[in-house]
């Protein structure tokens, strides 16, 4: 495999890969790409499959055509993952084995400080995935009210004092000093009484600004969907989360295809059960160890659920009932 630098290697990368269960013959889409690094190992283990690498982000897509370059199985697409389905419709594939979703942001965007994801590095309010979409960090906070973005940070950033967060904010941006990540970290600090210099809200404010950006929870939950669908008998859906939106929007997308569905007559009286077409593989989200904590503290909020479609399907059975 190519040698790529260490702050690009994939978060719970044995796990994963040990999750996909992966054949040599198999079809398998990794729907974030970002430095290629899972779709790498994905595509050296493959001999008559093929590999469907996705991102939105272009300079993502150039990393991971020169990394899979080796690899005649592996197909680069720039695409935003809720496309999924017209993306393997175009390549006229039905179904695939094996489907990862990474929702974290990549290592390589966080250290570019030109993206302006990074509260550690001065840049542009930019925060954009697709750097060719219309709205970035910087025109989406100009126009968000104090109280939307409370809403904002409550929901994507489980941020605690929220009201003297996004009055900080609003205030900077009113007086026209809210151009720069430097500016949004500093407007965060005034409104903490914190004496550490990187306060824990600073990362949670980052977070669900570039959340809302970028829309990522209503992607997440259509490009799951699509990917449910799209999974051959016995495939697997294996889904990285980082944060606890991410992660419910998954959880409670898994119950519902884990459990059986109940078709109900208009009187309440059960019409028809189906059994599910999925099983759950993991009970509990799985967890990165202390070893991989040490070496990438991003890690550490990582969280992985796997779901199985079944093998054969069950179809409904109506109920008995009395009249």
């Amino acid at each position: 495999m190519t040698d790529f630098p260490a702050p690009h290697v994939p978060v719970m990368m044995e796990e994963v890969i040990a999750f996909l269960q992966l054949r040599g013959d198999g079809i398998y889409v990794d729907m974030t790409a970002g430095a290629g690094g899972h779709s790498e190992r994905i595509a050296a283990s493959l001999t008559k499959g093929r590999l469907i690498a996705i991102d939105r982000d272009k300079e993502a897509v150039a990393l991971t055509c020169r990394r899979l370059s080796p690899y005649p199985a592996a197909t680069v697409v720039r695409a935003n993952y809720s496309e999924l389905k017209q993306i393997l419709e175009r390549l006229s594939i039905p179904a695939a084995d094996g489907i990862l979703l990474d929702a974290g942001v990549s290592s390589m965007q966080i250290d570019t400080a030109e993206r302006g994801f990074s509260y550690l590095k001065e840049g542009p309010l930019d925060m954009r995935m697709d750097s060719d979409e219309a709205l970035d960090a910087a025109t989406w906070l100009q126009g968000t009210t104090s109280r939307e973005l409370e809403q904002v940070l409550r929901e994507f950033g489980d941020v605690g004092p929220v009201r003297r967060i996004a009055r900080s904010i609003s205030l900077r941006r009113d007086q026209g000093k809210l151009q720069t990540t430097t500016d949004l970290a500093e407007a965060i600090r005034e409104a903490l009484n914190h004496v550490v210099p990187n306060p824990t809200e600073l990362r949670q404010v980052f977070q669900a600004v570039r959340m809302a950006v970028n829309n990522e929870l209503n992607h997440l939950k259509t490009g799951l969907e699509q990917a449910s669908t799209l999974l051959a008998p016995g495939g697997r859906l294996v889904v990285i989360s980082f944060h606890s939106g991410e992660d419910g929007v998954v959880k409670t997308l898994f119950r519902k295809l884990t459990r059986p569905q109940v078709e109900l007559r208009p009187d309440g009286r059960i019409l028809k059960r189906t059994a599910p077409a999925f099983k759950a593989v993991t009970g509990r989200p799985v967890q990165p160890g202390p070893d991989e904590i040490e070496r990438n503290s991003r890690a550490k909020s990582a969280r992985v659920r796997v779901i199985e479609r079944l093998a054969t399907e069950t179809s409904g059975e109506k109920e008995k009932t009395n009249g």
